[in-house]
């Protein structure tokens, strides 16, 4: 069985009517994974957020964001709304759905070491621009990098990989990891793309930062070389106990957002390279803007873990 890591929570995050990053996102995933023909190996799992204290979850997010930031965004939650930038609103639910989120990722994390087999986390808000003392680009809390820093606290980790395939720069999930000598992180963009960062000549302080950086326009042609003679020696050497996928999949042709040229079964091909690293895999929602396709993606994500 599949897990898939969901609440319809998720939903009350509310940036408004005509945000890109809409609840309509996971309704069209779920929708499309209830159709599937493999349905069956499919079992759905709400996060266990009432599992954590409220002391103990805010203490892992502290790790990856500073405590006036993390007032700041249930503050202005409490008033009922309020941006933190331009294209990052809060609604009166954010607060809470982010620590859902956040607690969502940390359930990937636990299933992923308990049985050694992949997981889906399908959570918003996205969190891979969130920085230490600002949210940004649609995040709020670095999931990702909250995750990754959670397990190495756990028995066994030594080592937590993260693989960041989002059209877009995960900027903030860098800015939180580059210091840390047990993790890596690699990204695979669109450049020239917001938020403008990225460079390739960015090794991280320990060699631990790979990034990768996409024309506008490209396709499977292109990525297939890339994942086989860089993404992969690298992630291999490395040798992670668990990897994390930020899971985005604003890289189609039809993204209103981007202008890479993927095709969703190209979504498969990238988990299949995945899971040759290790089947210890927690895949997290990140971006993709066209319902349609975005949905397609996230099937073909998941069937190309199905044993």
């Amino acid at each position: 069985m599949f897990p898939i890591i969901y609440s319809d929570q998720f939903l009350l995050h509310d940036p408004g009517e005509f945000h890109p990053e809409s609840p309509d996102r996971l309704t069209a995933i779920k929708l499309a994974l209830e159709d599937v023909p493999w349905v069956d190996q499919l079992v759905w799992r709400s996060p266990s957020g009432s599992a954590r204290s409220s002391s103990e979850l805010i203490s892992l997010v502290q790790a990856a964001h500073a405590q006036a930031y993390i007032d700041h965004v249930r503050d202005l939650a409490n008033r009922g709304d309020g941006e933190l930038d331009s294209d990052t609103v809060v609604s009166p639910q954010t607060y809470e759905v982010a620590l859902l989120a956040v607690s969502a990722w940390l359930d990937g994390v636990d299933e992923a070491l308990a049985t050694g087999e992949p997981v889906f986390v399908l959570a918003r808000p996205p969190g891979h621009h969130a920085l230490p003392e600002r949210g940004m680009g649609f995040c709020i809390f670095n999931n990702e990098a909250i995750a990754a820093l959670y397990a190495l606290q756990q028995p066994g980790v030594n080592r937590v990989a993260i693989l960041d395939w989002d059209v877009h720069y995960g900027n903030g999930t860098q800015v939180i990891v580059h210091n840390n000598p047990h993790i890596a992180y690699c990204s695979l963009h669109e450049s020239p793309l917001f938020p403008g960062t990225g460079n390739v000549h960015n090794h991280g302080a320990h060699n631990n930062v790979l990034n990768l950086a996409i024309l506008p326009g490209s396709t499977i042609a292109v990525y297939q070389p890339l994942f086989e003679q860089q993404v992969m020696p690298f992630l291999t050497h490395f040798q992670p106990d668990l990897l994390l996928v930020s899971a985005g999949y604003g890289a189609t042709a039809t993204d209103p957002l981007a202008d890479i040229c993927l095709q969703p079964q190209d979504y498969g091909v990238f988990t299949k390279y995945c899971l040759q690293i290790t089947r210890r895999i927690v895949f997290g929602l990140e971006g993709g803007y066209n319902l349609e396709t975005l949905a397609q993606s996230v099937v073909a994500t998941i069937e190309s873990c199905l044993k």
